[in-house]
Order: structure tokens, then sequence, then C-alpha cells
């Protein structure tokens, strides 16, 4: 688990009280601060959870291309031409 998904839980967990305490003595900027904080505490838990699926990937990749650096240049280079081309607003048929 990121420390990313453990911040958000912690955000989002803090804005439900701050919103409760909000309502409660009928503070509307602290509740809708402590609306606020749990929308930014579960775009961070989502972050977190895309790092954590995303961690191996990034690793299987990282080993190929220490495994194999011709064809990571070559793929590279490759996907550089296209996005040259793709910007430059010619078709990769041509």
């Amino acid at each position: 688990m990121s420390t990313d998904r453990i911040i958000g839980e912690g955000r989002e967990l803090g804005g439900k009280i701050e919103e409760g305490i909000g309502k409660a003595t009928g503070d509307t900027a602290l509740q809708g601060s402590g609306i606020a904080d749990q929308i930014g505490g579960q775009l961070q838990k989502t972050l977190g959870d895309a790092k954590d699926r995303a961690g191996p990937l990034v690793e299987q990749a990282k080993q190929f291309a220490r495994d194999r650096p011709w064809a990571t240049a070559a793929l590279l280079g490759t996907i550089g031409l296209a996005l040259i081309n793709t910007l430059r607003g010619k078709s990769a048929r041509k």
C-alpha cells in the first residue's frame, strides 16, 4: 500500500469529521472545506491505487530495457518518430 493511499484515507476521514463539525455548528465554510478535503483524499487514494498497480509494469519495463537495450532503443525510436509525425500532421503511411 502506497503512502499516497494512506495519506488520502486520512485526509478523507479528516474531511468527514470537518464536514460533521461544520454541519453541527452551522458553519457552511467549514462544511465546504470538509467536503473539499474528502474529494482531495479520494483523488489521492486513487493516485495511490494507480501507483500500486503500475509498479509491477514499471519493473517489467525496466527489466526488458536491461535485458534488451537495442530492442528498447528501436522501440522508443519508432514511438518517437510516430509522435513527431503525428504532431507535424503527417500520417505514418506517407
